[in-house]
């Protein structure tokens, strides 16, 4: 979750015909991501530049090569997205908010044009988005907000790199990079958990490889290990989700007792994290599984991160390892079943086996 979230910014043609609260959300967004086009700088520019901190000069560099190792050896979508800079005037780029209802796992969900449905809400306005948070908590939803350094505009627009994002080592950039390349490339509307688990997997394997192929091995080793700890959480999530729906399906007709069933299955999840979960992650701090929100909102919005993981990983495998092939095959078993992707994963899994 930490990649990012796609940016909703759209023309000011759509406005009549959708509602006035909307429009002033897309309003707002339009104009950020204007000032933050506007405030593009050559990324090349910025590296020949003698007054530029040579730790900044290094990142950027990274930034540049794994953006070419994207064009080159993934064939992904570049355009001219992470060749330009811009930096804003806050250390945080957007807030998320996620809201889920409380007695059943369904997610609140919100339609934009172009990206249709989707089960989480940026905020420029951060005063907004505690706001929006404040009153669905107030309505009786589960509430998550969290920050987010980076997002995608689907290629609509050359995405710069920011200043945000700047702040991560080289082996974040170059994983940030691929994952909103990943976007610009294939986007199937209205399926947010395929979209970004999809840009998960290949933002960690494209990282990974683009290290190998420099020769940096540590690196890669350290990409590895953190999708590993992806894979494991997301394993673990599935569990949780699974239990939840088991117990709100034996209280199916009284609320009440779905919302003790619900906080009894969230106290066990507590203990599993800190005793069984936490020892198997090698690059998570363990005080995680003790901090770590719990909730349906965040379950649901972690969720969006980390759906079958290991389903991209088998393809993966199936394809002999070769990532091009791999996101290639992803892409076209996703477009021939655009209402449910993830079935059409599986469904080639199991007859390839």
């Amino acid at each position: 979750m930490r990649r990012g979230i796609l940016a909703i910014a759209v023309c000011l043609a759509v406005f009549a015909l959708i509602s006035a609260p909307t429009a002033c959300y897309l309003s707002r967004g339009a104009w950020e991501e204007a000032k933050i086009l506007s405030r593009r700088q050559p990324i090349s520019e910025i590296v020949a530049d003698p007054r530029t901190p040579k730790e900044a000069r290094e990142k950027l560099k990274v930034v540049l090569a794994a953006r070419q190792y994207a064009k080159d050896s993934l064939k992904l979508r570049t355009k001219n997205s992470f060749t330009t800079y811009s930096r804003l005037d806050h250390d945080t780029l957007v807030l998320v908010v996620s809201a889920a209802y409380r007695d059943t796992l369904k997610p609140y969900t919100w339609w934009f044009p172009v990206v249709g449905r989707v089960p989480y809400k940026g905020y420029f306005d951060f005063a907004a988005a505690k706001k929006e948070a404040k009153d669905l908590a107030q309505d009786g939803f589960d509430v998550y907000v969290r920050p987010s350094d980076a997002f995608s505009t689907l290629g609509f627009f050359n995405d710069p790199l920011l200043n945000t994002t700047l702040r991560g080592d080289s082996i974040d950039l170059a994983n940030t990079v691929i994952h909103e390349l990943t976007h610009n490339t294939f986007y199937a509307s209205g399926q947010a958990p395929f979209n970004e688990s999809f840009a998960m997997f290949v933002g960690a394997r494209g990282a990974a490889a683009f290290f190998r192929s420099r020769g940096q091995e540590a690196a890669a080793a350290k990409v590895d290990a953190e999708w590993q700890d992806d894979r494991v959480l997301a394993r673990f999530w599935a569990r949780v989700i699974k239990s939840l729906d088991s117990a709100y399906r034996m209280h199916s007709s009284d609320k009440g007792a779905r919302i003790l069933a619900r906080d009894t299955v969230y106290a066990e999840t507590r203990v599993a994290l800190i005793n069984e979960i936490a020892p198997q992650l090698k690059t998570i701090n363990p005080l995680y599984a003790q901090r770590v929100t719990l909730n349906n909102a965040a379950l649901l919005a972690r969720r969006v991160y980390a759906s079958d993981l290991d389903v991209f990983d088998l393809i993966y495998e199936k394809e002999g390892r070769n990532l091009r092939s791999a996101i290639g095959r992803i892409i076209g078993l996703a477009k021939s079943n655009p209402k449910s992707p993830f079935t059409a994963l599986r469904g080639w899994v199991g007859k390839v086996n």
